[in-house]
């Protein structure tokens, strides 16, 4: 599958087209025929997809349509069948399991205990499909279709739900065979933003904003206020921890002047950013490869499984989706480490779905994979560097706004 460069050099818009429409490609290429949703990675069993990686693909198809590397008809229809599959599947008070079988439309197990209801995979899919309902947005009898449809999936999630009664948090997860058994509070500083925003927005189904306070903006690793390589962090894990916590509820939350009574979340964001990348240079472990051109630590695969990688959890693996998925906080850093990527490592990390999951030169090891959750954020975010596409479709829909203004945010105007 790896493909080396052809031709001369490339400038730096050629490269940046180049990489998003390669990326793009795994998120076309790789779904279900039966049911346009795409798997966990690669090598997933057949039938098997993953929702929030789906919500992912659904933001994926509207940058291949404005870019041009598919129809905005091809887009349309790619998306009614992956929601044609949701509307047939098993939901757990209107939110989606983690996995799913889609040759059955039933669950797959994530884990043992984990066969029902995810809140935060539920709300990663929303995230997609409510941009999506805001791009169709043509008086057409497919689109209108389209838009009603996506209404019904959202409404029927059932927020308050995910709470046991002594609670001030959203949990998790629900199992129609365990209840809340696996007890996953949704709290602290991390990738979950999105889920208390959507859960205050429902027009059917919203929490009291009280479990946004009390619950979400609480824990010992809610506030920061630290400082390291010359950075402060408002909010977080000591140095910041993985950086898809700056990319997953920012894929449609525009962060550009969102602030709340706990942050400027473009300045956590790009703080976060710096701080991955000051550690990356630093390379206080004396890693092979780290510097100003390679860094990036993530969630991501690496030599002896998966790991949430980040400078307090570092072994020596980089993960390219942490620096081209922060395009909008630090875009000269990003260029210069995708130029790195793509010129100088070349054919041992691209590929014709762009780069692999991860690599690490202190172990000689190249990961053989791509994966939805960290392929999708790479295509989205270099968009909203680019034009603040999705950011602009998904800060249009009203109910956003009304969610944003329950929880007490100052959101960003609407371009």
């Amino acid at each position: 599958m790896k493909t080396a460069q052809k031709g001369g050099p490339l400038s730096d818009a050629e490269l940046f087209a180049r990489v998003q429409e390669h990326t793009f490609r795994w998120f076309w290429e790789r779904a279900d025929a039966s049911s346009g949703m795409v798997p966990d990675r690669t090598s997933s069993r057949g039938g098997i997809v993953a929702t929030g990686g789906t919500g992912f693909a659904v933001m994926v198809l509207i940058v291949g349509a404005e870019r041009g590397f598919i129809s905005r008809e091809a887009a349309l229809e790619r998306t009614t069948l992956i929601v044609a599959t949701l509307e047939r599947a098993d939901l757990y008070h209107g939110a989606v399991p983690h996995w799913l079988d889609v040759r059955t439309g039933k669950t797959e197990p994530f884990s043992e205990k984990d066969d029902g209801g995810d809140l935060v995979e539920t709300a990663l899919l929303m995230q997609g499909l409510l941009t999506a309902r805001e791009y169709f947005d043509r008086d057409e009898a497919a689109e209108r279709d389209l838009r009603e449809r996506i209404n019904a999936l959202w409404h029927a999630v059932d927020w308050p739900f995910y709470k046991t009664a002594g609670d001030d948090v959203l949990l998790w997860h629900w199992s129609p065979n365990f209840g809340f058994a696996i007890d996953h509070a949704i709290r602290g500083w991390n990738e979950c933003l999105i889920t208390y925003v959507l859960a205050a927005a429902s027009p059917t189904h919203p929490i009291d904003p009280e479990l946004y306070h009390r619950g979400w903006a609480t824990g010992p690793v809610f506030v920061n206020g630290e400082t390291a390589y010359g950075v402060t962090l408002p909010l977080g894990p000591p140095l910041g921890g993985p950086l898809f916590f700056a990319h997953y509820s920012f894929l449609g939350l525009d962060p550009r002047g969102l602030v709340d009574r706990y942050a400027d979340y473009f300045q956590q964001n790009r703080g976060h950013v710096e701080i991955n990348r000051a550690y990356c240079i630093a390379n206080p472990k004396g890693f092979a490869g780290y510097g100003p051109d390679c860094w990036g630590l993530t969630a991501s695969d690496n030599h002896q499984g998966y790991a949430g990688h980040s400078p307090t959890n570092d072994f020596g693996v980089i993960t390219p989706t942490a620096a081209l998925s922060s395009f909008p906080y630090a875009p000269e850093a990003a260029m210069v480490a995708m130029r790195h990527f793509h010129d100088d490592l070349g054919a041992r990390i691209w590929t014709d779905w762009g780069f692999v999951d991860a690599f690490s030169e202190e172990h000689d090891w190249t990961s053989t994979e791509h994966l939805a959750i960290d392929q999708g954020p790479i295509v989205i975010m270099m968009e909203n560097h680019r034009s603040g596409l999705l950011w602009r479709l998904f800060m249009r829909a009203p109910e956003v706004r009304a969610g944003l203004d329950r929880l007490g945010f100052f959101p960003p105007k609407v371009a």
